[in-house]
Parts: C-alpha cells; structure tokens; sequence
C-alpha cells in the first residue's frame, strides 16, 4: 500500500552557526511529570488558558522569521484545514461526509481565527473523531470476530487519499469492513492462523483507541499548529513541550533514567530493550518482555499503576534525575507474582545512535594481503549543545568520535575508510562542516541563504585532514539534510567517491528551533513547547541546491530504498530548488568523470552476474508494479498470490540496506560486499593513477 512519507525531521537551534540543524532533533527542556497530568482532549469544553499565547507566539515567528516570509492567509487555512483532517483520520474510518460539509465552512476561515487565537476548530474537529471512534470501534471488533467470506471478488482503493470521504455509516461500515478483511488476509499472509489474526487485530485496536482516547491538550495543539504550518514547508512544526523534550535526548544521544525501551501492548507498558550498560541492564532484574504495571518514587509515595496509561506518561514517571531512585512493579514476562525493582536512575548513553567502527578485510593486494577497510556507519550528526555552550569539556560530538576513531582505524593500518550515510537523516550543521574538515583542507563546504536573499559562505578553517587517503560515502535516499551537506562537499570537491541509491533525500533547507518561553522571556520552569521554523536554504560550494534533487551518487547500486515515496518531493508542499553562486574551491581530483564510468561499469558486470542482486532486482520490479495499483483484491487466493511475489507491505523490512542484525557495525551481505567491491576498485583506480597521497 503506497504510504505518503512522512519525513519530519526534528530540529534545533538558534539562529547561529553554533546551534543550527538541517535536520535531527533538539535540546532538553525540563520533563513533565504525571503530577502536571495535562487534561484530555475528551475532557474539557475549552482549550488552556495558555493555548492563545501559544498561537500569538507561533503566528508572530511564522510570519516575522520563515524564509517565504508567509501570511496566514486563506491559501494556508485551505492547505492546514487539509492536513489536519488527513492527520486526525488517514484512513478515513471515522468520520462521515455530513462531518466534512460541517467542517468545510471553516476551510478557508482557519486563518481569521489565528490571527484572534482562537483554535476551537481543532477541538470542534477532534471531538467529533472521539465521537465515530466510541461509535465505531464495537462494529470493528465486531468485524474482527465476523465470518468474513474470502471467496468474494471484491477489492479495496490502495491508497487512502484516493479515497473519498464515506458519504453516510452505512458505507463507512462497509470500509471498516473491507479494512478488517485486508487486516486478516495480511496477517494470515504473515503465517498467522485465523484465531491469530483476530487477536492481533483487537490487541491492536484496543491499542490504539486507548492512544487516540487519551490525547491531551498540548498533543491536540501540537497536531493542529503543526498541519497549518506544514502549509509552508514540510519541516516548520510545532513541538509540545514533551515533543522537544523527547528529542533532545536524541541530538545529545543521551538522557536521565533507566535505560530501557518500552512499548505499549493493549493497554499494558511492555519492555522492549535494555540499554547495554545503563541502570537497568547493570540492575540485571529488568528482562525484555516483562510488564510494567505500576510506578513508584520511593517507599512512601503512592504507586501509580500503569494499566491502560499512555506510554509517555508512564516514560514521565520512570525518567527523572540522576542518582535518585525509582520503583518499578513488574510482572516478569508479563504474567505471575509481582515483583518489586528499585533502581537508581542515571545517565544513559546512546551508544548505538553514535558513530561505530570497524576494520574490514576484503579482496586480494597486489602484495597477497587483504585490503583494510575502516568502516564507520554514522546514524546522524550530532552534538550536545547545551555542553558545547557552557565549555563543559569533551562534549560529546560527531567529530570528536570520527576523529578517535579514524586515528584508531590509522594506528591498526588501513586503504581506505568508507563513512555509512544510508540511515543518517541529518543533524547538525556545526558537526556537518567540522566533519568535512576532519577530510578536507580549509575551504567553503556549505552555503547558506537567509529570507532577505544574502547567502553566506560556512567554511571549515582548519587546513588539518586527519586523513587523506581514499573515501567512500555510501547514502541512499533516506540520507538526508547534514548528509546531503557532506556528500555533496566531499563531491565537489573531488575528495571522494559516492555510492548508493541514485540520489540522497533533497531536503536542502536549515530550520530553527525557537522555545517559546525563551524567545518572549516567559520566567518559571514552564515549558510551553517549541516552534521548529524553516529559516534558510542552503547550497553546496558549487551554488547547487540539494533541494528535491539531492546529491547524486557516482557509482548506482539497485535498492529498493531508491523507489519508495520517502524523498522529500513526496512531502506535501516543499520548497523548490534554486541556485546561487558558485564559491572558489579546492579539487582534489581524487575522482573524475571516465574514472567514475569505469567504476559504474565494474559494479554493473557484478551485478549482472550475482543471484543474489539478479533476485533483489525481481523484487524491485514487483514492489514498483504493486506500488503502482490502484487497489487491492480482498479475495483470498488473489491476495495470497500477490503477496507470494512480493510482501510489499513489509518491503521496508525485506530491503537489503535497512534489515540489519541490531547492534552490528558493518553488516555482511551482497549489497555491502558491493560497497566494499566498488571501494576497492576506488582503490586501486587511484593506485593506477597515482593519486593516492600519504594518510
């Protein structure tokens, strides 16, 4: 089923080289604690008193900082009124035709009410979906028991905008009904008997009437400012004050508390991971799988049971300070005594979300010996500004760890080093300059132009190159944003080689994350939230823009990533691409055009002749044709055989860069053979060529 990507990069920053992102997440603000529980969407009649101040702060750094320097006006309330229906009922399951001619009076009015603060829409519109929901959800469960007959020839449209709004309940049951049906055909496709199936499906709907349920207040805000300005851009949101706090802990790649994952499982708080080395794991009570079924500070406080409570709630709870305690009341493996585990919160590193590497050995030298690869797989560019501001010394940062590991990789003796960019959706653009210097004498590496048109030039002024020799930067279209900033220096430069997907994302654009309570000098420790504004464009030192068209690979491997509708042309409404000038530049001629031909046609003539490829390109071809239906057969036997092709639903899961055993660095199978197939003929190219210099 063709999804619409939604690629909603969180980012952070000031207006200022030291803070700004292109794409990633942002900085810490005080956590919210259950005993500030904000209030239901289903509970209250009108929105906070602090809502209005929310959207007058919104409002006025859309209009006075985005880089259209827009007005609300009614192009955005048509567009917002679009999104926010799409954002609160994707597969129009719930509401009815009659709810839409009620709301349609609005659509071009939503402008009008912000400029008075006024977002009684949102909860007009919500409301009324919690309302379909209550109505709806005993017929879906209903229909999950229902003895459905698979024999009918009957199909469902593939993709939901393509679908009309239901014109009364009578045909919206007839859609719940076709949608079950294609819930059980997919699950039994995943070798689930039928008893399976419907126990899946209500433990899922259970699920999820429980989330949409317990929205509150600051969610509700979120999801509505967030559809009016993704009108502008897809990268302008609004975070609630839990939103930026979440993602802080990302860009600093850590965060207070126990070290572990959780997820919610029909109303129950299940743990999905342990954090190797944080409080928990060192605990060694806390197993995968085990229930979490209530919470407690300390022996005297009340326990707060987690039944049918929202995950985030229950994450508020269990987060807290380093070095006090926290009770967690677990059911081990999700059944039998509760047991009691008391354990010290402390500070826990993502270590899995930072630069890795390691040193691989591949294909024969000239001298007999194996070629050594250093392999480094980057998820993002990130870095903890909150230290790097207050001097705090060895904050953590993409190039002071690519530094310690490219000077481990050169003491231990290696060809070449190839930097895996193919899941690295951005950060920041500090570390994506300082990063390009660590391969790269001074020089521009990225342009930037602000609302009034001037472009300034970011250099890396450090002539230092901690190495010298031969790199290979593997992307793919989930590459996005600080990536396509240093792939595409490293490009123009002719400093390396770039090998992957035929493009990277195309996002080409610097957001700012304002925090409300900061930008208008709110005093107190309340948060309320964040503005992520799209504020600049930028550009490569050649004055070419990454926007939509992104940075194309030199040498092209097949992948499924390639075709799935995740670039940032498949967002709704992206800025377009421009250029600016050009800026004088180095080229180390470490690449050029017949070379990278050469190259292109060496990778060609193995895949031509590896199975494995040959079956990877099958797929592809299958994934594009289904992609491309219209709808999808409900009958069992036409069904199976489609998904017998091609599971196109778990594509994602299937294709060859994205599946990789957790935890692994470099990850052995064909496409990455290939990787290191392409890197040692870059080798040896440069060998012939004399342009290998000394590392």
């Amino acid at each position: 089923m063709r999804k619409q990507a939604d690629w909603k990069a969180r980012i952070f920053a000031r207006a200022t080289i030291a803070g700004l992102l292109v794409s990633g997440t942002c900085f810490s603000v005080p956590a919210i604690s259950v005993a500030e529980e904000l209030p239901r969407v289903a509970a209250v009649e009108e929105p906070p008193a602090n809502t209005a101040m929310i959207v007058r702060m919104v409002k006025g750094l859309v209009e006075n900082e985005h880089i259209s320097h827009p007005q609300f006006n009614d192009e955005m309330s048509i567009r917002g009124f679009d999104l926010f229906l799409r954002n609160v009922d994707p597969l129009k399951m719930y509401f009815i035709q009659p709810d839409i001619d009620e709301f349609l009076v609005y659509r071009d009015k939503l402008d009008d009410l912000i400029r008075v603060n006024n977002v009684a829409f949102a909860y007009k519109v919500y409301k009324r979906y919690l309302t379909r929901l209550d109505e709806m959800m005993p017929y879906i469960h209903e229909q999950i028991d229902a003895d459905h007959d698979f024999n009918v020839d009957e199909t469902i449209l593939a993709d939901a905008k393509e679908i009309p709004w239901a014109a009364n309940e009578a045909e919206l049951k007839d859609r719940i009904r076709k949608t079950i049906k294609l819930n059980i055909l997919s699950l039994k496709a995943d070798d689930k008997t039928l008893e399976q199936a419907r126990e899946t499906l209500h433990k899922r709907y259970r699920t999820l009437y429980l989330a949409k349920s317990q929205t509150d207040v600051d969610e509700l805000l979120e999801i509505y400012l967030t559809s009016l300005t993704n009108a502008l851009d897809p990268h302008t949101t609004y975070m609630s004050p839990r939103e930026q706090e979440d993602f802080g802990v990302h860009l600093k790649l850590e965060f207070t508390g126990i070290g572990a994952t959780l997820r919610p499982d029909d109303g129950q708080t299940v743990v999905e991971n342990i954090v190797t080395g944080g409080a928990a794991d060192r605990d060694g009570r806390l197993k995968v799988g085990d229930h979490i079924v209530g919470v407690s500070q300390d022996e005297s406080s009340p326990v707060v049971e987690t039944s049918d409570m929202k995950l985030q709630d229950v994450v508020s709870l269990i987060r807290g300070p380093k070095g006090t305690r926290v009770r967690l009341h677990v059911k081990p493996g999700g059944t039998g005594a509760t047991q009691i585990y008391e354990i010290t919160r402390d500070l826990i590193k993502l270590e899995d979300e930072a630069a890795r590497g390691e040193i691989i050995e591949h294909g024969m030298r000239p001298d007999g010996g194996k070629y050594r690869i250093g392999y480094i797989n980057l998820p993002s560019f990130y870095l903890d500004m909150d230290a790097a501001r207050r001097n705090v010394r060895n904050y953590r940062s993409t190039r002071r760890d690519l530094t310690n590991i490219i000077n481990d990789f050169k003491q231990k003796g290696i060809d070449a080093i190839v930097l895996d960019l193919s899941k690295n959706g951005g950060g920041s653009l500090q570390e994506a300059i300082a990063v390009t210097g660590l391969f790269i004498e001074r020089g521009p590496v990225v342009q930037v132009k602000s609302p009034g048109g001037d472009v300034e030039s970011l250099d890396d002024t450090d002539s230092s190159m901690i190495w010298t020799g031969p790199l290979v930067v593997k992307i793919s279209q989930m590459s996005a944003s600080a990536s396509e900033i240093f792939a595409g220096a490293i490009q123009d430069y002719d400093r390396g080689l770039i090998v992957g997907d035929p493009k990277t994302h195309g996002k080409g654009t610097v957001q700012t994350l304002r925090d409300l309570a900061q930008e208008w000098s709110i005093g107190g420790s309340k948060s309320y939230g964040g503005l992520k504004l799209t504020i600049q464009q930028f550009y490569l030192p050649n004055g070419k823009s990454t926007q939509l068209d992104g940075v194309a690979s030199d040498v092209v491997l097949p992948s499924i990533t390639a075709k799935l509708d995740i670039s940032e042309s498949d967002l709704d409404y992206p800025l377009p691409a421009d250029k600016v000038a050009a800026k004088v530049h180095k080229h180390y001629k470490m690449t050029d055009p017949a070379m990278k031909v050469a190259l292109q046609n060496a990778a060609n003539d193995r895949v031509a002749k590896n199975p494995e490829f040959e079956k990877l390109l099958a797929r592809i071809d299958s994934y594009v044709r289904q992609k491309e239906e219209k709808t999808i057969s409900l009958k069992e036997s036409d069904y199976m055989a489609r998904r017998k092709e091609l599971n196109s639903e778990k594509v994602e899961e299937e294709q060859i860069i994205a599946k990789e055993e957790k935890g692994k660095i470099f990850y052995k199978n064909f496409y990455n053979e290939e990787v290191l197939n392409v890197t040692q003929d870059y080798v040896e190219a440069l060998r012939r060529n004399n342009k290998i210099v000394a590392k």
